[in-house]
């Protein structure tokens, strides 16, 4: 299963969102990787933690190789580096990147990305982050993906910037990728006791949208996760939000 994490506005847990529900896929025995094409790296980070500075092959070198002829280009499993974590990889991102995008695209290389993840057929799961735009990289991982799951932060700006990535997606699985699906909305940075969040989210059930029913708290935990490097499954397996990170992947496997 290829699924991307999705949302144009940036600080909504994408990264946090992908490689905690990998940590999760991997730790149950499915061989897992996360694709990370947002240059500032920080789902690289998260899983490589300091080993993610200085990489002798990230993605901008994968990208680099669709712009320039090779006889014989590296595979893309070779992009996929061994995290401390077993059955989980990661294929690091580089801040190259954005310098890439433009010139990929200029040279109609959105297809590319669906290529290579469809080849790699020695992953059970793949995950894909975005970076916070709508830009080459995040239609390459629209094209690429089979499913779409979007973070949502409770406020009304995240509401307003909802709208505009259904379109978005919308008009991927029109023009390029009829079976991508969204999967849900995941709501993240909860808060139970708040009227606000509990009213956003009822209307956004009231209007027919696909919010996932396993909400991920607020919590300063996931502060300490990202500097240690250590998703939350590994950081403190008992916590309040390691358990809802199982419940939403339990939705997502059933």
């Amino acid at each position: 299963m290829r699924r991307v994490v999705f949302n144009q506005k940036g600080g909504v847990g994408k990264s946090t969102i992908a490689c905690n529900l990998a940590a999760i896929s991997a730790a149950r025995g499915r061989r897992t990787v996360v694709v990370d094409l947002d240059p500032q790296a920080n789902s690289s980070h998260y899983l490589l933690g300091e080993r993610a500075d200085g990489l002798s092959s990230t993605l901008a070198d994968f990208f680099d190789d669709m712009l320039a002829f090779k006889l014989n280009p590296p595979g893309p499993e070779s992009f996929a580096k061994a995290t401390p974590f077993t059955n989980l990889y990661v294929m690091p991102a580089h801040a190259r990147l954005e310098e890439l995008g433009p010139k990929l695209e200029s040279r109609y290389k959105m297809f590319k990305l669906r290529e290579a993840l469809e080849s790699m057929k020695g992953f059970d799961e793949i995950f894909i982050d975005t970076p916070p735009a709508v830009n080459f990289f995040t239609r390459s991982a629209l094209i690429a993906a089979e499913r779409v799951l979007i973070p949502f932060d409770c406020d009304s700006f995240s509401r307003r910037a909802l709208y505009a990535l259904l379109d978005t997606v919308g008009e991927m699985q029109s023009d390029h990728n009829r079976g991508l699906t969204v999967e849900g909305i995941v709501v993240n940075q909860f808060q139970a006791q708040a009227r606000l969040p509990r009213q956003l989210v009822e209307e956004l059930r009231s209007e027919g949208l696909p919010v996932l029913d396993a909400f991920l708290s607020t919590s300063v935990k996931i502060r300490e996760s990202h500097e240690r490097a250590l998703p939350m499954l590994h950081l403190d397996p008992r916590h309040k939000l390691t358990q809802e990170f199982e419940a939403l992947y339990g939705l997502l496997a059933a």
